[in-house]
């Protein structure tokens, strides 16, 4: 197997085979997929390795100490041999990675193999592909967490750990100093137990970085803006707690925290700063100074770590198996989101290229992972099937008479539903909105009274279970589309979900087995962008087309206010997941094809996603969705390019096709039509008529499985094949 390790003499770095480790009783052999790059502590052991022996001697005056005591002990020669002996040994690198247990040994019996887990240990949880990991240094990671969020394991608990020993309350503020890679998760720790923090970096960049995960203000510690917001926000008091999650030699730090600190507030020292502690200030406010050792209790206790000897939970509640298990619950519940820390994402056996990059400034960045190949190194195309659509019968629209109005029920009466939906279908003929259910009384009452509903309710089974209703528009939380969907059509509804129409393959599978069982296929999901009458009126314009087209669409999605519940991507999905299914639609519908692969790949943070779908007869569609851009610059623009001829859509405002004929279509007015209007006419019309559905189930399970695709892709950082199963 290979082996990433360095030689602390002469600062070489290299990837080694060496032999796998046994499965030695007490723990597992795990066989990695990503393991994370500490850019705080491995650098500083990578910068090190790279000094002049002086200049290794300056950096660890612990170590000459202890050479010290060994020359009295043993004498020079004695001493050097053995010191050099060390320093020109290979040591490995690495302590945090999330990987796929391979074999168990005797006396574990929480995990088989298969299973993923998350590991810890700067022995044991290494850069390496097979490690061997006693059962306190891991923790099986939650169903749906993604493998390379799991690999911040150990980092999340160093950060847990101190926050820990912080003992913050609820209501309180603390300033984090260093927002690095162990800053920007103790920014999140506190936000989600109800602190409001204050963060202090020189990079800008970072700053920024920590108030799109939470904090209330950040800034430069030179700048007054740091001072008066935490003078704001305490009332002039100081803060509560400061963490010191800041490295190098600089005395900048604890000095800062002094100033800031409230009478008697608590400083937690998690990274490796100098701690030359201002007497005077410390002792005036009797500040009470921590430390946080590493991952937690049992850290440096060889009988916890090696031999898997348990503290009692009721006297050690936090130990470090805990507290990874704790941290990967947080990360499955979307309470921590590490996914905006990634920066760079580098194959293993690029290894000593990007710890160079690293080291000479050319790769900046918060986190970097190693993904590692699966199989023994044949590295395998990830697949999201497409599922069969079965009927379980004749697929047939509900009886109903001809004559009589179409009656509807809105499960939810959210934002878009009121805006975008309901303002088209409350002055309609022939429909009659029946029924609005939503969880809270007030926003049912209030949907009733601006859109006229006969009546409404928070029950809605006794609304599936009312026969005079034709069809059920399910407008809630994404979380809640594919569940509310299955219900509804195994009641034999005809069914409008808002896009997205699953989150998981699960879901997926869930809502096409309610159609296999109850024979009902009436489904329409919410993606309007192919019945705008301007993009319609210029796919008409284009015409047929004989040879493979390039799509090109840009998505300038802009910013959400914080707090949105589209940022809760541990329960709703990620933002693309949400509202993909748009665009993807578009291009599919454009193209006249459903994707045969998908390849996503997404920038620092993965803020901005690059999305590109292949097609059958060799047709592309690049789907640039960004949040980065200017808040001025029109959100969607496309282009269609094929046999000679370009098709431009700018922003459903206006169109235009260049070929043998240029046409150019008329400004419409400021408000856009992006085809709800005609969407919603479409549906009713199948619903009155018992005619097919507006667009044909295959082709929105293809979308959804495409826009599921997205992120399986991004995880796995390769092209991801649409598996067809029909």
């Amino acid at each position: 197997m290979k082996q990433v390790v360095q030689n602390y003499k002469s600062g070489e770095l290299a990837v080694l085979d060496v032999p796998v480790p046994g499965c030695k009783p007490g723990g597992v052999l795990v066989r990695s997929a990503y393991s994370l790059i500490s850019t705080g502590t491995e650098l500083m052991k990578v910068s090190e390795a790279g000094m002049s022996m002086l200049g290794k001697a300056r950096s660890r005056p612990d170590q000459v100490a202890k050479v010290m005591q060994s020359v009295a002990t043993n004498g020079v020669p004695a001493t050097y041999r053995k010191v050099m002996g060390k320093l020109d040994s290979y040591t490995p690198l690495g302590y945090s990675l999330c990987g796929v247990v391979e074999q168990v040994g005797p006396g574990i019996d929480d995990v088989k193999v298969g299973d993923l887990v998350a590991c810890a240990g700067n022995e044991h949880a290494l850069h390496a592909e097979l490690n061997w990991v006693p059962k306190n240094l891991y923790a099986p990671v939650p169903d749906g967490l993604a493998p390379r969020h799991a690999a911040f394991g150990t980092v999340g608990s160093i950060a847990m750990q101190g926050v820990r020993q912080g003992e913050p309350q609820l209501g309180e503020v603390a300033l984090v100093i260093g927002l690095g890679l162990i800053g920007q998760l103790v920014v999140q720790l506190l936000t989600a137990s109800g602190v409001r923090v204050v963060g202090v970096d020189p990079d800008p960049s970072r700053c920024e970085l920590a108030e799109r995960l939470g904090a209330a203000a950040c800034g430069d510690p030179a700048s007054a803006a740091v001072e008066a917001a935490v003078a704001e926000l305490t009332d002039g008091h100081g803060v509560d707690q400061v963490y010191l999650a800041a490295g190098g030699g600089s005395n900048q730090p604890v000095e800062l925290a002094a100033r800031l600190c409230r009478d008697r507030g608590r400083v937690v020292d998690i990274g490796k700063c100098r701690l030359d502690l201002p007497w005077n200030a410390y002792y005036e406010k009797e500040l009470d100074v921590r430390f946080s050792r590493s991952y937690g209790p049992g850290r440096y206790d060889p009988e916890y770590e090696l031999e898997g000897r348990d503290y009692p939970i009721g006297y050690v509640r936090w130990t470090e198996r805990r507290n990874l298990a704790c941290f990967l619950d947080l990360l499955a519940r979307g309470s921590v989101d590490v996914e905006p820390l990634v920066s760079h994402i580098a194959d293993f056996d690029d290894a000593v290229e990007t710890y160079q990059r690293l080291k000479d400034g050319d790769l900046k960045a918060v986190a970097v992972l190693f993904r590692y190949p699966e199989h023994k190194g044949e590295a395998q195309t990830p697949e999201v099937a497409v599922p069969a659509v079965r009927r379980g019968g004749q697929a047939s629209a509900p009886a109903r008479s001809a004559n009589s109005p179409v009656r509807l029920a809105f499960v939810g009466a959210g934002n878009y539903a009121t805006s975008m939906l309901l303002p088209h279908l409350a002055p309609r003929d022939g429909v009659v909105l029946s029924t609005v259910v939503t969880t809270t009384a007030l926003s049912a009452a209030n949907a009733q009274r601006k859109f006229g509903f006969a009546e409404a309710t928070t029950d809605l089974d006794a609304v599936l279970g009312d026969k005079s209703i034709d069809a059920v528009f399910v407008v809630t939380r994404h979380s809640s589309h594919a569940e509310l969907t299955r219900k509804a059509l195994l009641a034999g509804k005809t069914v409008f979900v808002e896009k997205p129409l699953a989150l998981t393959e699960d879901e997926l599978a869930g809502v096409l087995a309610a159609v296999e069982e109850s024979g009902n296929d009436r489904l329409q999901v919410g993606f309007n962008r192919r019945f705008s009458p301007l993009l319609q009126e210029a796919r008409k314009r284009f015409g047929a087309r004989t040879g493979p087209a390039s799509l090109r669409y840009l998505v300038n999605a802009g910013r959400l206010q914080h707090g949105s519940w589209y940022l809760q991507q541990g329960t709703e999905g990620s933002r693309f997941a949400g509202e993909g299914g748009h665009f993807i639609d578009t291009a599919s519908w454009l193209l006249d094809a459903d994707p045969v692969s998908v390849y996503a790949v997404a920038t620092s943070g993965n803020e901005d996603l690059q999305v590109v779908l292949r097609y059958p007869d060799g047709s592309t569609a690049t789907i640039s969705y960004v949040t980065t851009g200017a808040a001025g610059f029109p959100k969607e623009t496309l282009d269609l390019v094929a046999d000679g001829k370009v098709l431009r859509l700018d922003d459903f405002v206006r169109a235009s096709v260049y070929g043998p004929k240029k046409w150019v279509s008329s400004r419409l007015p400021k408000a856009r039509d992006k085809g709800q209007n005609a969407e919603l006419a479409a549906f009713i019309k199948a619903v009155r008529t018992g005619g097919p559905m507006p667009v044909p189930l295959e082709s929105l399970v293809a979308t959804t499985a495409a826009t599921l695709a997205v992120q399986a892709g991004l995880a796995g950082g390769a092209p991801v094949m649409l598996a067809d199963a029909r």
